[in-house]
Formats: structure tokens, C-alpha cells, sequence
């Protein structure tokens, strides 16, 4: 009998059925690698194959290819797997509880509950003999703010650690309604049959489609048809889309707003991105006109990022620019969160023929289900069908089908009523920390949407808004500088997104800039 301690002598059972001595302890002549940190007992010592396999274990902790929460092969598995017997894979995995690598979970196995920590480094301060003091003073990344951002520049924000995150474009995660996502997650999956798990229409699923155009003819004003929906994964990829396709049709220019939104400048690459200032009424026509691109992307719901609404003559001068041969991307990226205002029509409504119109789920629910819908003019729909065919065959048909039950149900009309009421509390926070700590700073776009824009004029704060933001940051609280989402010179500014903060983190926030201000 082979013993997980390597004291059996140096023999197994070969194929024949006969004993010899050229076989290693524990292995039989059949041994092969797991796929497993592609263990291969072959390599362990004489003797030694416990030994080996909690080595081998340990390392794959400490390098980082088993991280906290990684579960272990079941010791009969990972035993056959490796040709060895049962005693060598459950030897090891003692040896590393004992440790304090790994814990037995019961039926939930055995997983990595400790990953060893990484070296202490000595703060730069601290080596050159600076006082404790000074090298526990918070230090910037200025690599975020004093380069022009590039197509990183979000991803590295998000990673940077920050007590207190105040950055645009996200609702109220905590609120995200679970109980109903999994109650809808069963229903649906009860009634699949074995012929929806196939490939579906690359459009996206019937049922979701038909829930959108309800959705958007009761709270956008928009009447459509489900064959004029296309399901996307979210507006980013709707934008590269329309990228692909209006390059075939020959047009290389989309004006945006000034200020716009640096997401979607970075989205609509490689296209050019003329400026057309937007006043408090809304993009300037007669400036988009002069720039002579026949494509335009506007937020005119909640202009991204002053807040300002496309206003009633702005509409009539846009309709008669877009009559003239102009089309119209419409990115209505959160017109359902209002608070003080009425409801703003979109643009698809007034001029279906020459408006491509972009929503998600991203600002009702979450980023992380990458769930939208584009609805193109019929002269731009097969291509648009055929680019999403060769990109991803459509979007995962579950999501699809939940959401639709979502919608259907009212849950989710539900849930963009009790978010408003969240979002609007820890909007009315932070105008309240503005008007006590930064009471020179002008702020935009209060009345609807998921943030506010602050300008700051040269007698409240004379520096950069870039360095301003590397300050915030260096002092743990994220916020975009107003200058990313610009392309011509601007008074220094914020964008401060309130909705996924609590009251208290918010003031938080704003008291560390004003302080700094």
C-alpha cells in the first residue's frame, strides 16, 4: 500500500500486473499531467510526491495562478488525474491547511483562504530619511493627469484606490435588484426550450426586442417597430459599429459636443471629431454647419457633460440641418433619471429617418450586463445587422430574455422609481457640500441625470483642472477634470458623478476638494 510520506519503497503495480523497480513511489506506468497547474507527478522526487504536491500548490498561491476563494480539485479527482493514489493528494492538502494556505469548506471543497503578502517596500521618503511624517503624506499618480488621456486612462482610474469615488457614469449599484434578476432568471429558464440554447438572430432576441420598443414608446416617446431594434452589448459597441459603417458610406467626420464626452471621442476613432460648442441651449447648429461633417452625436436629453437641454429652436434648426442630408447619432445615455424637470422627447421621435438612436442599461441597472439597443434608419440597418454578425454573432440570449422579463413584469420600472429617489437624495448631498465647501464654484446640469458639472472661475481656483483632479486623487477621491471632455481651451472645471456614493462619502468628497481649492 502506498503511503502519502513517500515510506513505501520504490515500486507500483505496472500494466502487466507485475511489480518492478522502475516505476517512481506512488506513480503507476500511467501517470500523466493535470491540466491542473499542469502538474506532472514525474517530476517530484523519489520519495517525495507529497512533499511535491504541496510545493507546487504553495507556489501557484504565491505567484498568483490560485488567488483567495480558489477551489482545490477534490482529492479523488486531482488523485486519478495524476495516476497517484488518493493518499498523496490528501497528505498535501493537510500539510497545506496546516499551513494556513487552504481551508475544508465541506461540500464547497477545499479552498486558498491566504495568499502570502507581498515584500514590504520602505516609502522612497522613508530611505532617503525623511520624517514619518512626510512619507505617510499621500501621494499622487500624475501619470493620469498630466499626459493627454489615452484609450487607458478610464481603465487606470477605476484601479486606482480612492476612499471615495466620485466619478461620472454610474448609478446606484448597491440597489441593483437581485431578488427580481432571479426570480425573472428562473422564469425564464423554465420555459427555454433545448433550441434556444442555439444560435439565435444576431439582432438579438425577439422577446427583448419587442419589450424595447414598449419600453421606449412609454418612456421615450419613440414608436418602433421590433425589426428596427438591434441588441448591443452597450452603446460603446454600438458606436464602433456605426464607425464601421458610416466609414463604408464614405463619411470620416462625427462632429460632438464642446464639452463632450472623452468616451465617446475615444469610441468614434478613427473618424475625425469636430467641436461644436454647446451653449445653454444646446449644441450650436449654425457652428455645426460650418464644420461640414455630415454625421453629428448628440446627448440632448442631458447634454453629457453640462446638463443643458437641446432647447425647441435648437430642435427645429437640427431638423432642418439633418433634412439637408445630416444624420443624427443619439446617445440618450440616462434621460430616464430627472428630478426637477419634465420629461425630455427624444430626438428619434421627431425625425426616425435620420436618427440613430443608442440606449443601454448601464445608467438604469448596471455597466457590468452590457445590454443596449441601436435603432438605425432602414438605409443603414442590413450593413449594421452584418457588422454585429461578424463581430459576436449577438449578444448571450439569457441576459436578453431576463431583461425582457424585467420589462414585461414592471420590475424594472419599479426599480428606476426607487433609484430616482436614491439618486435624487445624494444629489440634493452634494449640492449641499458644494454650497458649504466650495461656494465659488458654479454647478451644471442639476436638474436630471447621474452628476453634476462645477466650473471654477480665476479668483476661486487659479491652477489646472487636471491638477486639481491629481490632488483629489492624491488625497483619496477620484473625479474627471472638466478638460478630458473638452477639445478647445475652457475655464478649469470638475465632473463629479454622485449616484454611486453615499450621502456621507459625498461630503467627504467635496470637503477634500474644497479644502484644496
Amino acid at each position: 500500500m502506498n503511503r502519502s510520506n513517500g515510506s513505501s519503497p520504490d515500486w507500483s503495480i505496472t500494466r502487466g500486473g507485475h511489480s518492478g523497480p522502475t516505476a517512481r513511489a506512488g506513480v503507476t506506468e500511467a501517470a500523466a499531467t493535470s491540466d491542473f497547474l499542469q502538474l506532472d507527478p514525474r517530476e517530484a522526487p523519489r520519495g517525495g510526491l507529497g512533499d511535491w504536491l504541496a510545493r507546487r500548490i504553495r507556489e501557484a498561491i504565491a505567484d498568483g495562478r490560485l488567488t483567495t476563494g480558489s477551489r482545490l480539485p477534490a482529492t479523488r479527482t486531482l488523485a486519478a488525474e495524476l495516476g497517484v493514489s488518493r493518499g498523496v493528494v490528501t497528505e498535501a492538502y493537510r500539510r497545506l491547511t496546516e499551513d494556513g494556505h487552504v481551508a475544508g469548506r465541506g461540500r464547497g471543497g477545499t479552498v486558498v483562504v491566504a495568499v502570502p503578502p507581498p515584500p514590504p517596500t520602505r516609502p522612497a521618503a522613508a530611505r532617503h530619511g525623511s520624517s514619518p511624517a512626510a512619507s505617510a503624506a499621500p501621494t499622487s499618480r500624475p501619470g493620469l493627469f498630466t499626459a493627454p488621456p489615452d484609450l487607458g486612462v478610464f481603465d487606470a482610474l477605476r484601479a486606482a484606490p480612492a476612499r471615495v469615488d466620485l466619478t461620472p457614469g454610474l448609478p446606484d449599484l448597491a440597489a441593483f435588484p437581485r431578488a427580481a434578476w432571479l426570480r425573472a432568471e428562473r422564469a425564464v429558464l423554465a420555459g427555454l426550450t433545448p433550441s434556444d440554447f442555439g444560435y439565435g438572430d444576431p439582432r438579438g432576441t425577439p422577446a427583448l426586442r419587442a419589450a424595447v420598443t414598449r419600453w421606449l414608446s412609454l418612456n421615450r416617446g419613440i414608436v418602433a417597430d421590433p425589426d428596427d431594434v438591434m441588441i448591443v452589448n452597450g452603446t460603446a459597441q454600438a458606436l464602433r459599429l456605426l464607425v464601421d459603417v458610416l466609414r463604408a458610406e464614405g463619411i470620416t467626420d462625427v462632429a460632438v459636443e464642446e464639452p463632450g464626452s472623452l468616451g465617446v471621442r475615444q469610441h468614434l476613432r478613427p473618424l475625425g471629431t469636430p467641436p461644436v460648442p454647446v451653449d445653454a441651449h444646446g449644441v450650436r447648429v449654425d457652428a455645426l454647419r460650418a464644420t461640414g461633417a455630415r454625421a453629428v452625436l448628440l446627448t440632448p436629453a442631458h447634454q453629457f457633460p453640462t446638463g443643458v437641454v437641446l432647447g425647441g429652436g435648437r430642435r427645429r434648426e437640427l431638423m432642418d440641418w439633418a433634412r439637408d442630408g445630416g444624420l443624427v447619432i443619439e446617445d440618450d445615455y440616462d434621460a430616464e433619471h430627472r428630478y426637477d424637470r419634465p420629461a425630455v422627447p427624444a430626438l428619434r421621435a421627431q425625425l426616425p429617418e435620420h436618427v440613430c438612436y443608442v440606449g443601454s442599461v448601464s445608467k438604469l441597472l448596471a455597466p457590468a450586463l452590457r445590454l443596449g439597443w441601436l435603432l438605425a434608419p432602414p438605409a443603414y440597418r442590413a450593413a449594421l445587422v452584418d457588422a454585429k454578425r461578424l463581430i459576436d454573432l449577438g449578444n448571450a440570449a439569457l441576459p436578453q430574455l431576463v431583461l425582457a422579463h424585467l420589462m414585461a413584469s414592471g420590475d424594472l420600472e419599479r426599480h428606476l422609481r426607487l433609484i430616482r429617489r436614491h439618486h435624487r437624495r445624494r444629489r440634493d448631498a452634494m449640492i449641499g457640500a458644494i454650497r458649504t465647501y466650495l461656494p465659488g464654484a458654479v454647478v451644471h446640469g442639476a436638474a436630471a441625470g447621474l452628476h453634476l458639472m462645477i466650473t471654477l472661475d480665476a479668483r476661486t481656483y487659479a491652477g489646472s483642472d487636471a491638477d486639481l483632479a491629481a490632488a483629489a486623487l492624491a488625497h483619496g477621491v477620484k473625479v474627471h477634470p472638466l478638460s478630458w471632455h473638452t477639445q478647445l481651451p475652457h475655464r478649469p472645471g470638475l465632473v463629479l458623478g454622485y449616484a454611486a456614493g453615499s450621502p456621507t462619502q459625498i461630503v467627504e468628497g467635496v470637503k477634500v476638494i474644497g479644502g484644496l481649492v
